[in-house]
């Protein structure tokens, strides 16, 4: 997502990531992350929190690596890339001298303290129940001054709906598969109340910004909601929720150029640990 935190499997008890990175959907899911949100993540470390030569960073849950790379590139062979995911697969083909690649759990394997100036993570913190914990984790690795730089989706706030803009479509599978993701305890909401949890944790300097897309079917966007719909579909439909014709017009909706909605809201709040 950098991308996602790609836990393998999910369950209802521990709210696991359940878009897993090892299938076809995962590499399609890749591509589209890095194509949508990359050039917005890149330009806030770029332009709101300087990252510069010879810092050390850490990217949580970096998935194919994308930001990680670029990170590597963008602190110099004196700096420093830690990354890590669950699954590591597409880490391991980076073959750069400043990353290092670590298997890592972040709701059961500890980080190092204080050693950060970046820490950086991606459409993760949604997917765990114990997200509070897991954040102060996050900035207990910063060193004082140091920024965390945290990404996530609020899918609820804007949603598509005929009634207030007739070009949109309506898009009743989306629905149903958020059911399905909060049923598994995805908080839907998370990237709007990351500034305030920023404040409470005591961070400072915070910025905030959203990122939305309106997408049309055929786009990156579609391809993208296509992947996880598909990767759902068996739970989608269990759900009862929605019928399966419906869900197929929808997928089949998604590769129109007149299927038109918009995408979830991605939320990027920094803030900066404060000196003792």
């Amino acid at each position: 997502m950098s991308s996602a935190c790609h836990q393998q499997g999910g369950d209802r008890n521990t709210g696991n990531y359940i878009f897993g990175n090892e299938s076809d959907r995962g590499a399609r899911r890749f591509r589209a992350l890095e194509a949508i949100f990359d050039p917005g993540t890149k330009r806030i470390m770029t332009d709101h929190l300087g990252v510069k030569a010879r810092w050390s960073c850490l990217d949580v849950g970096a998935g194919s690596g994308s930001i990680a790379a670029w990170l590597c590139d963008r602190v110099g062979p004196d700096g420093q890339v830690l990354a890590t995911d669950l699954d590591t697969r597409h880490l391991e083909r980076l073959a750069l001298r400043n990353l290092v690649v670590r298997h890592h759990d972040i709701r059961r394997d500890p980080l190092p303290e204080g050693r950060f100036d970046l820490v950086h993570t991606r459409l993760m913190l949604m997917h765990l129940r114990d997200r509070m914990r897991v954040m102060q984790s996050l900035i207990s690795a910063l060193k004082p001054g140091g920024w965390l730089l945290v990404e996530e989706f609020d899918a609820l706030s804007l949603r598509s709906d005929p009634s207030v803009n007739p070009a949109e479509s309506a898009f009743a599978t989306l629905k149903a598969m958020h059911q399905v993701l909060a049923d598994h305890g995805v908080d839907l909401r998370c990237g709007r109340l990351l500034s305030g949890r920023q404040r409470r944790f005591g961070l400072q300097d915070i910025g905030s910004e959203g990122r939305i897309f309106m997408w049309q079917g055929g786009s990156i966007g579609a391809d993208l909601m296509s992947a996880n719909i598909e990767q759902l579909r068996d739970e989608i439909l269990t759900s009862g929720l929605i019928s399966e014709p419906q869900l197929e017009q929808d997928l089949q909706g998604l590769g129109r150029d007149d299927f038109v909605f918009p995408s979830p809201i991605l939320w990027a709040v920094w803030g900066r640990k404060a000196w003792p």
